[in-house]
């Protein structure tokens, strides 16, 4: 409660200590309409990051970045991995990814049911425009996925923009170089890196290349881009044990040095914008993408290595018809896929009798999926009144997976034989024979918005998002059984919120209540079931306020409360009402603002992560930790500009992501210790 009665606290301080004179929110997104639209235009909550938060940043993981906005609390991993969270817990699992939608110039980075829990370093961020948020389910343009959230990169396309040359260098030989440089209908960005890691045998090297090109008619306009993406890294495990990220001779060791995760991207699309007569226009966008990557699974016995990729093709449609006081977009977006997934073992087994027996040495899993999505939607807004705008939208879509198994069916090691352990017979690992699986949704949306004198907007929305199955949770299965009957996975969603402000104050608050069915989880007996349902409920606050000329405050804070909402018997008990694993009651990030010179500006930040349950029993918590980072970026000449962070200021011994398991205990990725990064850029 004490939790609650402080953010209550912030919010009134927040209102009551500025002038909120006339709001001018022309901030420009387009991740709810796929056209460049206004903030103050937006019913429903909307984050935008902008290029030169981002610069300040200079985020050598997306996580330093998104940590700046309300409702997000993505856990880093090893090396550009983590586990993400957008109005929810920290989700794991096959489908913890299928949960939220994360795009590139609003093309999703993998395909529907491919995804991966990692997918957002597939993503140029580093030299990006902005990047939008949207919390909670989006309108009727988005569909699976765009469940919990959405994370929209909006890639470079610096187009008659000056080059830019710049390097970054810091401790555990980290370095950073970038280049971009825009013509009149050209731009060029690319972004390199090169980090040793912190821990043993941790290093990462990490390449973006993205090229944009634009054609201007004059009712036309075409722009094309690419993006490719090259990851290289050796990945550090979990520290065993209570309290191990405590343990100075412990945190830069790394259990699991022959861990790796090798991953290549690129993606390729046009769009296309045309201008009618009579208040219609269209655009079309169709796009290829090609992924792969291999990673050895160093949390699962046997450390099997996985290797998966897919080949996609799709088109993203809609014609925009009428006012702007009542505009009419419908579509039809539709993507064709091809995903491959293959598990093996080089070597036996290690651990106990039970493990060696039923978890065979060879191929475990070799299976190709063809998948086909086809989604109409219709999205309305209407300004009946200057006060007054209704938006009401509805999306049908529907997914079918054509599934191909490329071994022998059943339980079997490769070859045929038994696995038997105490008279049981079967291995670990199930094949499904070859199946078709499909899945049909519909996403409703209506939402009203209420102007004030003032420049304040109050808004509601109450809308469903849902994600289908992930392939890997209906064909890559265990124990017993050979057929995962799975339904999709909903969630209803009410906010209410009000933004507003004038030139030196800026804030939004949104409370929100949700739903899930049909939750996807791996239950005792290890088979994968979609009878599960969580609740959330939260407030969120976003404010900034500029108190004198040279000083400013930006504060992101979140209350939030996420539980089971069914029975299940875990270790002796019920979970039913418990809070769900790895969900803190409270997380913020406060950043002040000092421009100490002309053309020079310096950040303090604090990070509060509360604490979390890391089990569902709630027997197990992690304490949670403050951290504070400070940065600098001075431009001395117009030609040059020097920047400087200090992470982890007062060198805080804390973990990344914490978690229980029953048979490996408390488990932890350390978090990195004090470090100082210095940057020089050329501009030309």
């Amino acid at each position: 409660m004490k939790h609650n009665l402080g953010w209550t606290a912030v919010l009134t301080m927040a209102l009551t200590c500025a002038d909120v004179a006339a709001v001018a929110m022309t901030e420009i997104v387009v991740s709810v309409t796929r056209r460049e639209s206004k903030v103050a235009e937006t019913i429903g909550n909307i984050a935008v990051l902008d290029r030169e938060a981002l610069d300040m940043v200079a985020h050598a993981h997306i996580q330093e970045a998104l940590v700046q906005v309300p409702g997000v609390d993505m856990h880093r991993n090893s090396g550009q991995e983590y586990l993400p969270a957008i109005r929810s817990p920290v989700l794991t699992g096959a489908g913890a990814c299928g949960s939220f939608l994360m795009a590139e110039d609003g093309i999703p980075l993998r395909p529907a049911g491919f995804c991966n829990v990692n997918e957002l370093f597939e993503a140029h961020s580093e030299q990006a425009a902005r990047i939008e948020v949207i919390r909670g389910p989006a309108n009727a343009l988005y569909g699976s996925n765009a469940m919990h959230g959405v994370v929209n990169v909006i890639a470079p396309a610096d187009f008659e923009r000056p080059g830019r040359l710049g390097l970054l260098a810091g401790p555990w030989d980290y370095g950073r170089i970038q280049f971009s440089r825009g013509w009149e209908d050209f731009a060029f960005s690319f972004t390199g890196d090169h980090d040793g890691g912190y821990r043993e045998s941790s290093g990462v090297d990490q390449q973006k290349l993205s090229l944009r090109h634009r054609h201007r008619g004059s009712d036309i306009q075409i722009t094309s881009g690419m993006t490719a993406v090259n990851l290289n890294q050796e990945t550090a495990g979990y520290l065993v044990g209570e309290d191990a990220y405590k343990d100075d001779d412990r945190v830069k060791t790394n259990p699991n040095p022959e861990a790796y995760r090798d991953a290549s991207a690129v993606r390729l699309w046009s769009r296309i914008e045309k201008s009618g007569g009579a208040g219609r226009n269209w655009v079309v966008t169709p796009y290829l993408r090609h992924s792969s990557m291999d990673f050895l699974m160093h949390f699962l016995p046997g450390t099997p290595l996985e290797e998966n990729g897919q080949r996609s093709a799709g088109l993203q449609s809609a014609v925009y018809l009428g006012s702007e006081e009542n505009r009419l977009v419908a579509g039809l977006d539709m993507e064709y896929t091809r995903g491959w997934l293959k598990q093996s073992q080089d070597a036996p087994t290690q651990g106990s009798s039970f493990l060696r027996a039923t978890i065979p040495q060879g191929k475990h899993y070799d299976y190709e999926v063809s998948a086909y999505q086809l989604a109409p939607f219709l999205q309305w807004r209407w300004q009946f009144h200057r006060r007054w705008q209704l938006t009401a939208g509805l999306r049908f879509e529907t997914m079918e997976y054509d599934y191909d198994n490329r071994m022998l069916a059943g339980r079997t090691r490769d070859d045929g034989t038994a696995c038997v352990f105490a008279g049981d017979t079967g291995c670990r690992y199930s094949r499904p024979a070859d199946r078709d699986d499909d899945f049909q949704n519909w996403s409703p949306n209506l939402g009203f918005l209420y102007q004030f004198d003032g420049g304040h907007q109050l808004f509601a929305t109450l809308s469903r998002g849902f994600r289908a199955p992930q392939t890997t949770e209906l064909y890559r299965l265990q124990r017993r059984q050979r057929v995962a009957d799975l339904n999709s996975e909903q969630l209803d969603s009410l906010e209410v919120g009000m933004r507003g402000g004038g030139k030196a104050f800026h804030y939004e608050v949104v409370a929100y209540t949700m739903r899930k069915d049909n939750v996807i989880f791996r239950n005792s007996d290890f088979f994968n079931v979609s009878d599960g349902e969580t609740e959330h409920h939260g407030l969120e606050l976003a404010v900034n306020y500029r108190f004198a000329p040279a000083w400013d405050i930006h504060i992101a804070g979140t209350v939030a409360r996420h539980r089971y909402a069914y029975h299940d018997i875990q270790s002796g008990v019920d979970i039913h009402g418990n809070d769900v694993d790895t969900a803190p009651h409270h997380f913020a990030n406060v950043q002040l603002g000092w421009d100490f010179a002309d053309n020079a500006r310096a950040e303090l930040e604090w990070l509060r992560m509360g604490a979390y349950y890391t089990d569902p029993e709630n027997r197990h918590r992690y304490e949670g930790h403050d951290l504070f980072h400070l940065r600098a970026r001075w431009q001395p000449a117009p030609a040059w500009v020097v920047s400087a962070k200090l992470f982890n200021l007062f060198d805080t011994e804390y973990a990344e992501r914490a978690d229980f398991t029953t048979f490996g205990g408390d488990r932890y990725f350390p978090g990195k210790p004090r470090a100082l990064y210095l940057g020089l850029e050329k501009v030309f």
